[in-house]
């Protein structure tokens, strides 16, 4: 069987276990004809696991009109807020902090991560974490 042609990747975050045919689903999937029900219906069944994360998926598209779908880790943001229980990070960061993370915690985002990170070194992860926190107003205990 000859490998199939992906002509196009489409890239959504969606809340997991809750992919519905309204946007940013619908639209996105739509324009390219395929069939937004049946990839609703398989996103929901596979997600059902992470309900409350964020799960940013990947989508190739392929000339028949069928679709395959990777799904990654959620951002690195919303684990930070979701470990410290805030709703947002700070509006100025530099001056006004919202929250604090430690050693522990930061290793246990990296830890989940760790498959979308650019690193396998567990003290390189830690770090790429703390550095969104940072940026979001959120100390960390390096």
């Amino acid at each position: 069987m000859a490998e199939k042609k992906a002509v196009k990747q489409i890239k959504l975050q969606i809340p997991a276990g809750q992919a519905t045919p309204a946007p940013p689903v619908g639209p996105a999937l739509g324009q390219h004809g395929l069939n937004i029900q049946d990839f609703c219906t398989q996103f929901n069944n596979e997600s059902k696991s992470r309900m409350g994360d964020i799960v940013p998926v990947i989508i190739s598209v392929y000339e028949d009109r069928t679709f395959s779908f990777v799904m990654k880790t959620p951002p690195t943001s919303s684990l930070i807020l979701k470990t410290l229980k805030l709703k947002k990070g700070s509006s100025n960061p530099l001056l006004q902090k919202v929250g604090k993370l430690s050693r522990t915690q930061l290793e246990e985002i990296a830890t989940i991560k760790m498959p979308d990170l650019n690193t396998n070194n567990l003290d390189e992860a830690v770090k790429i974490v703390a550095g969104t926190a940072r940026q979001m107003g959120i100390e960390s205990q390096l």
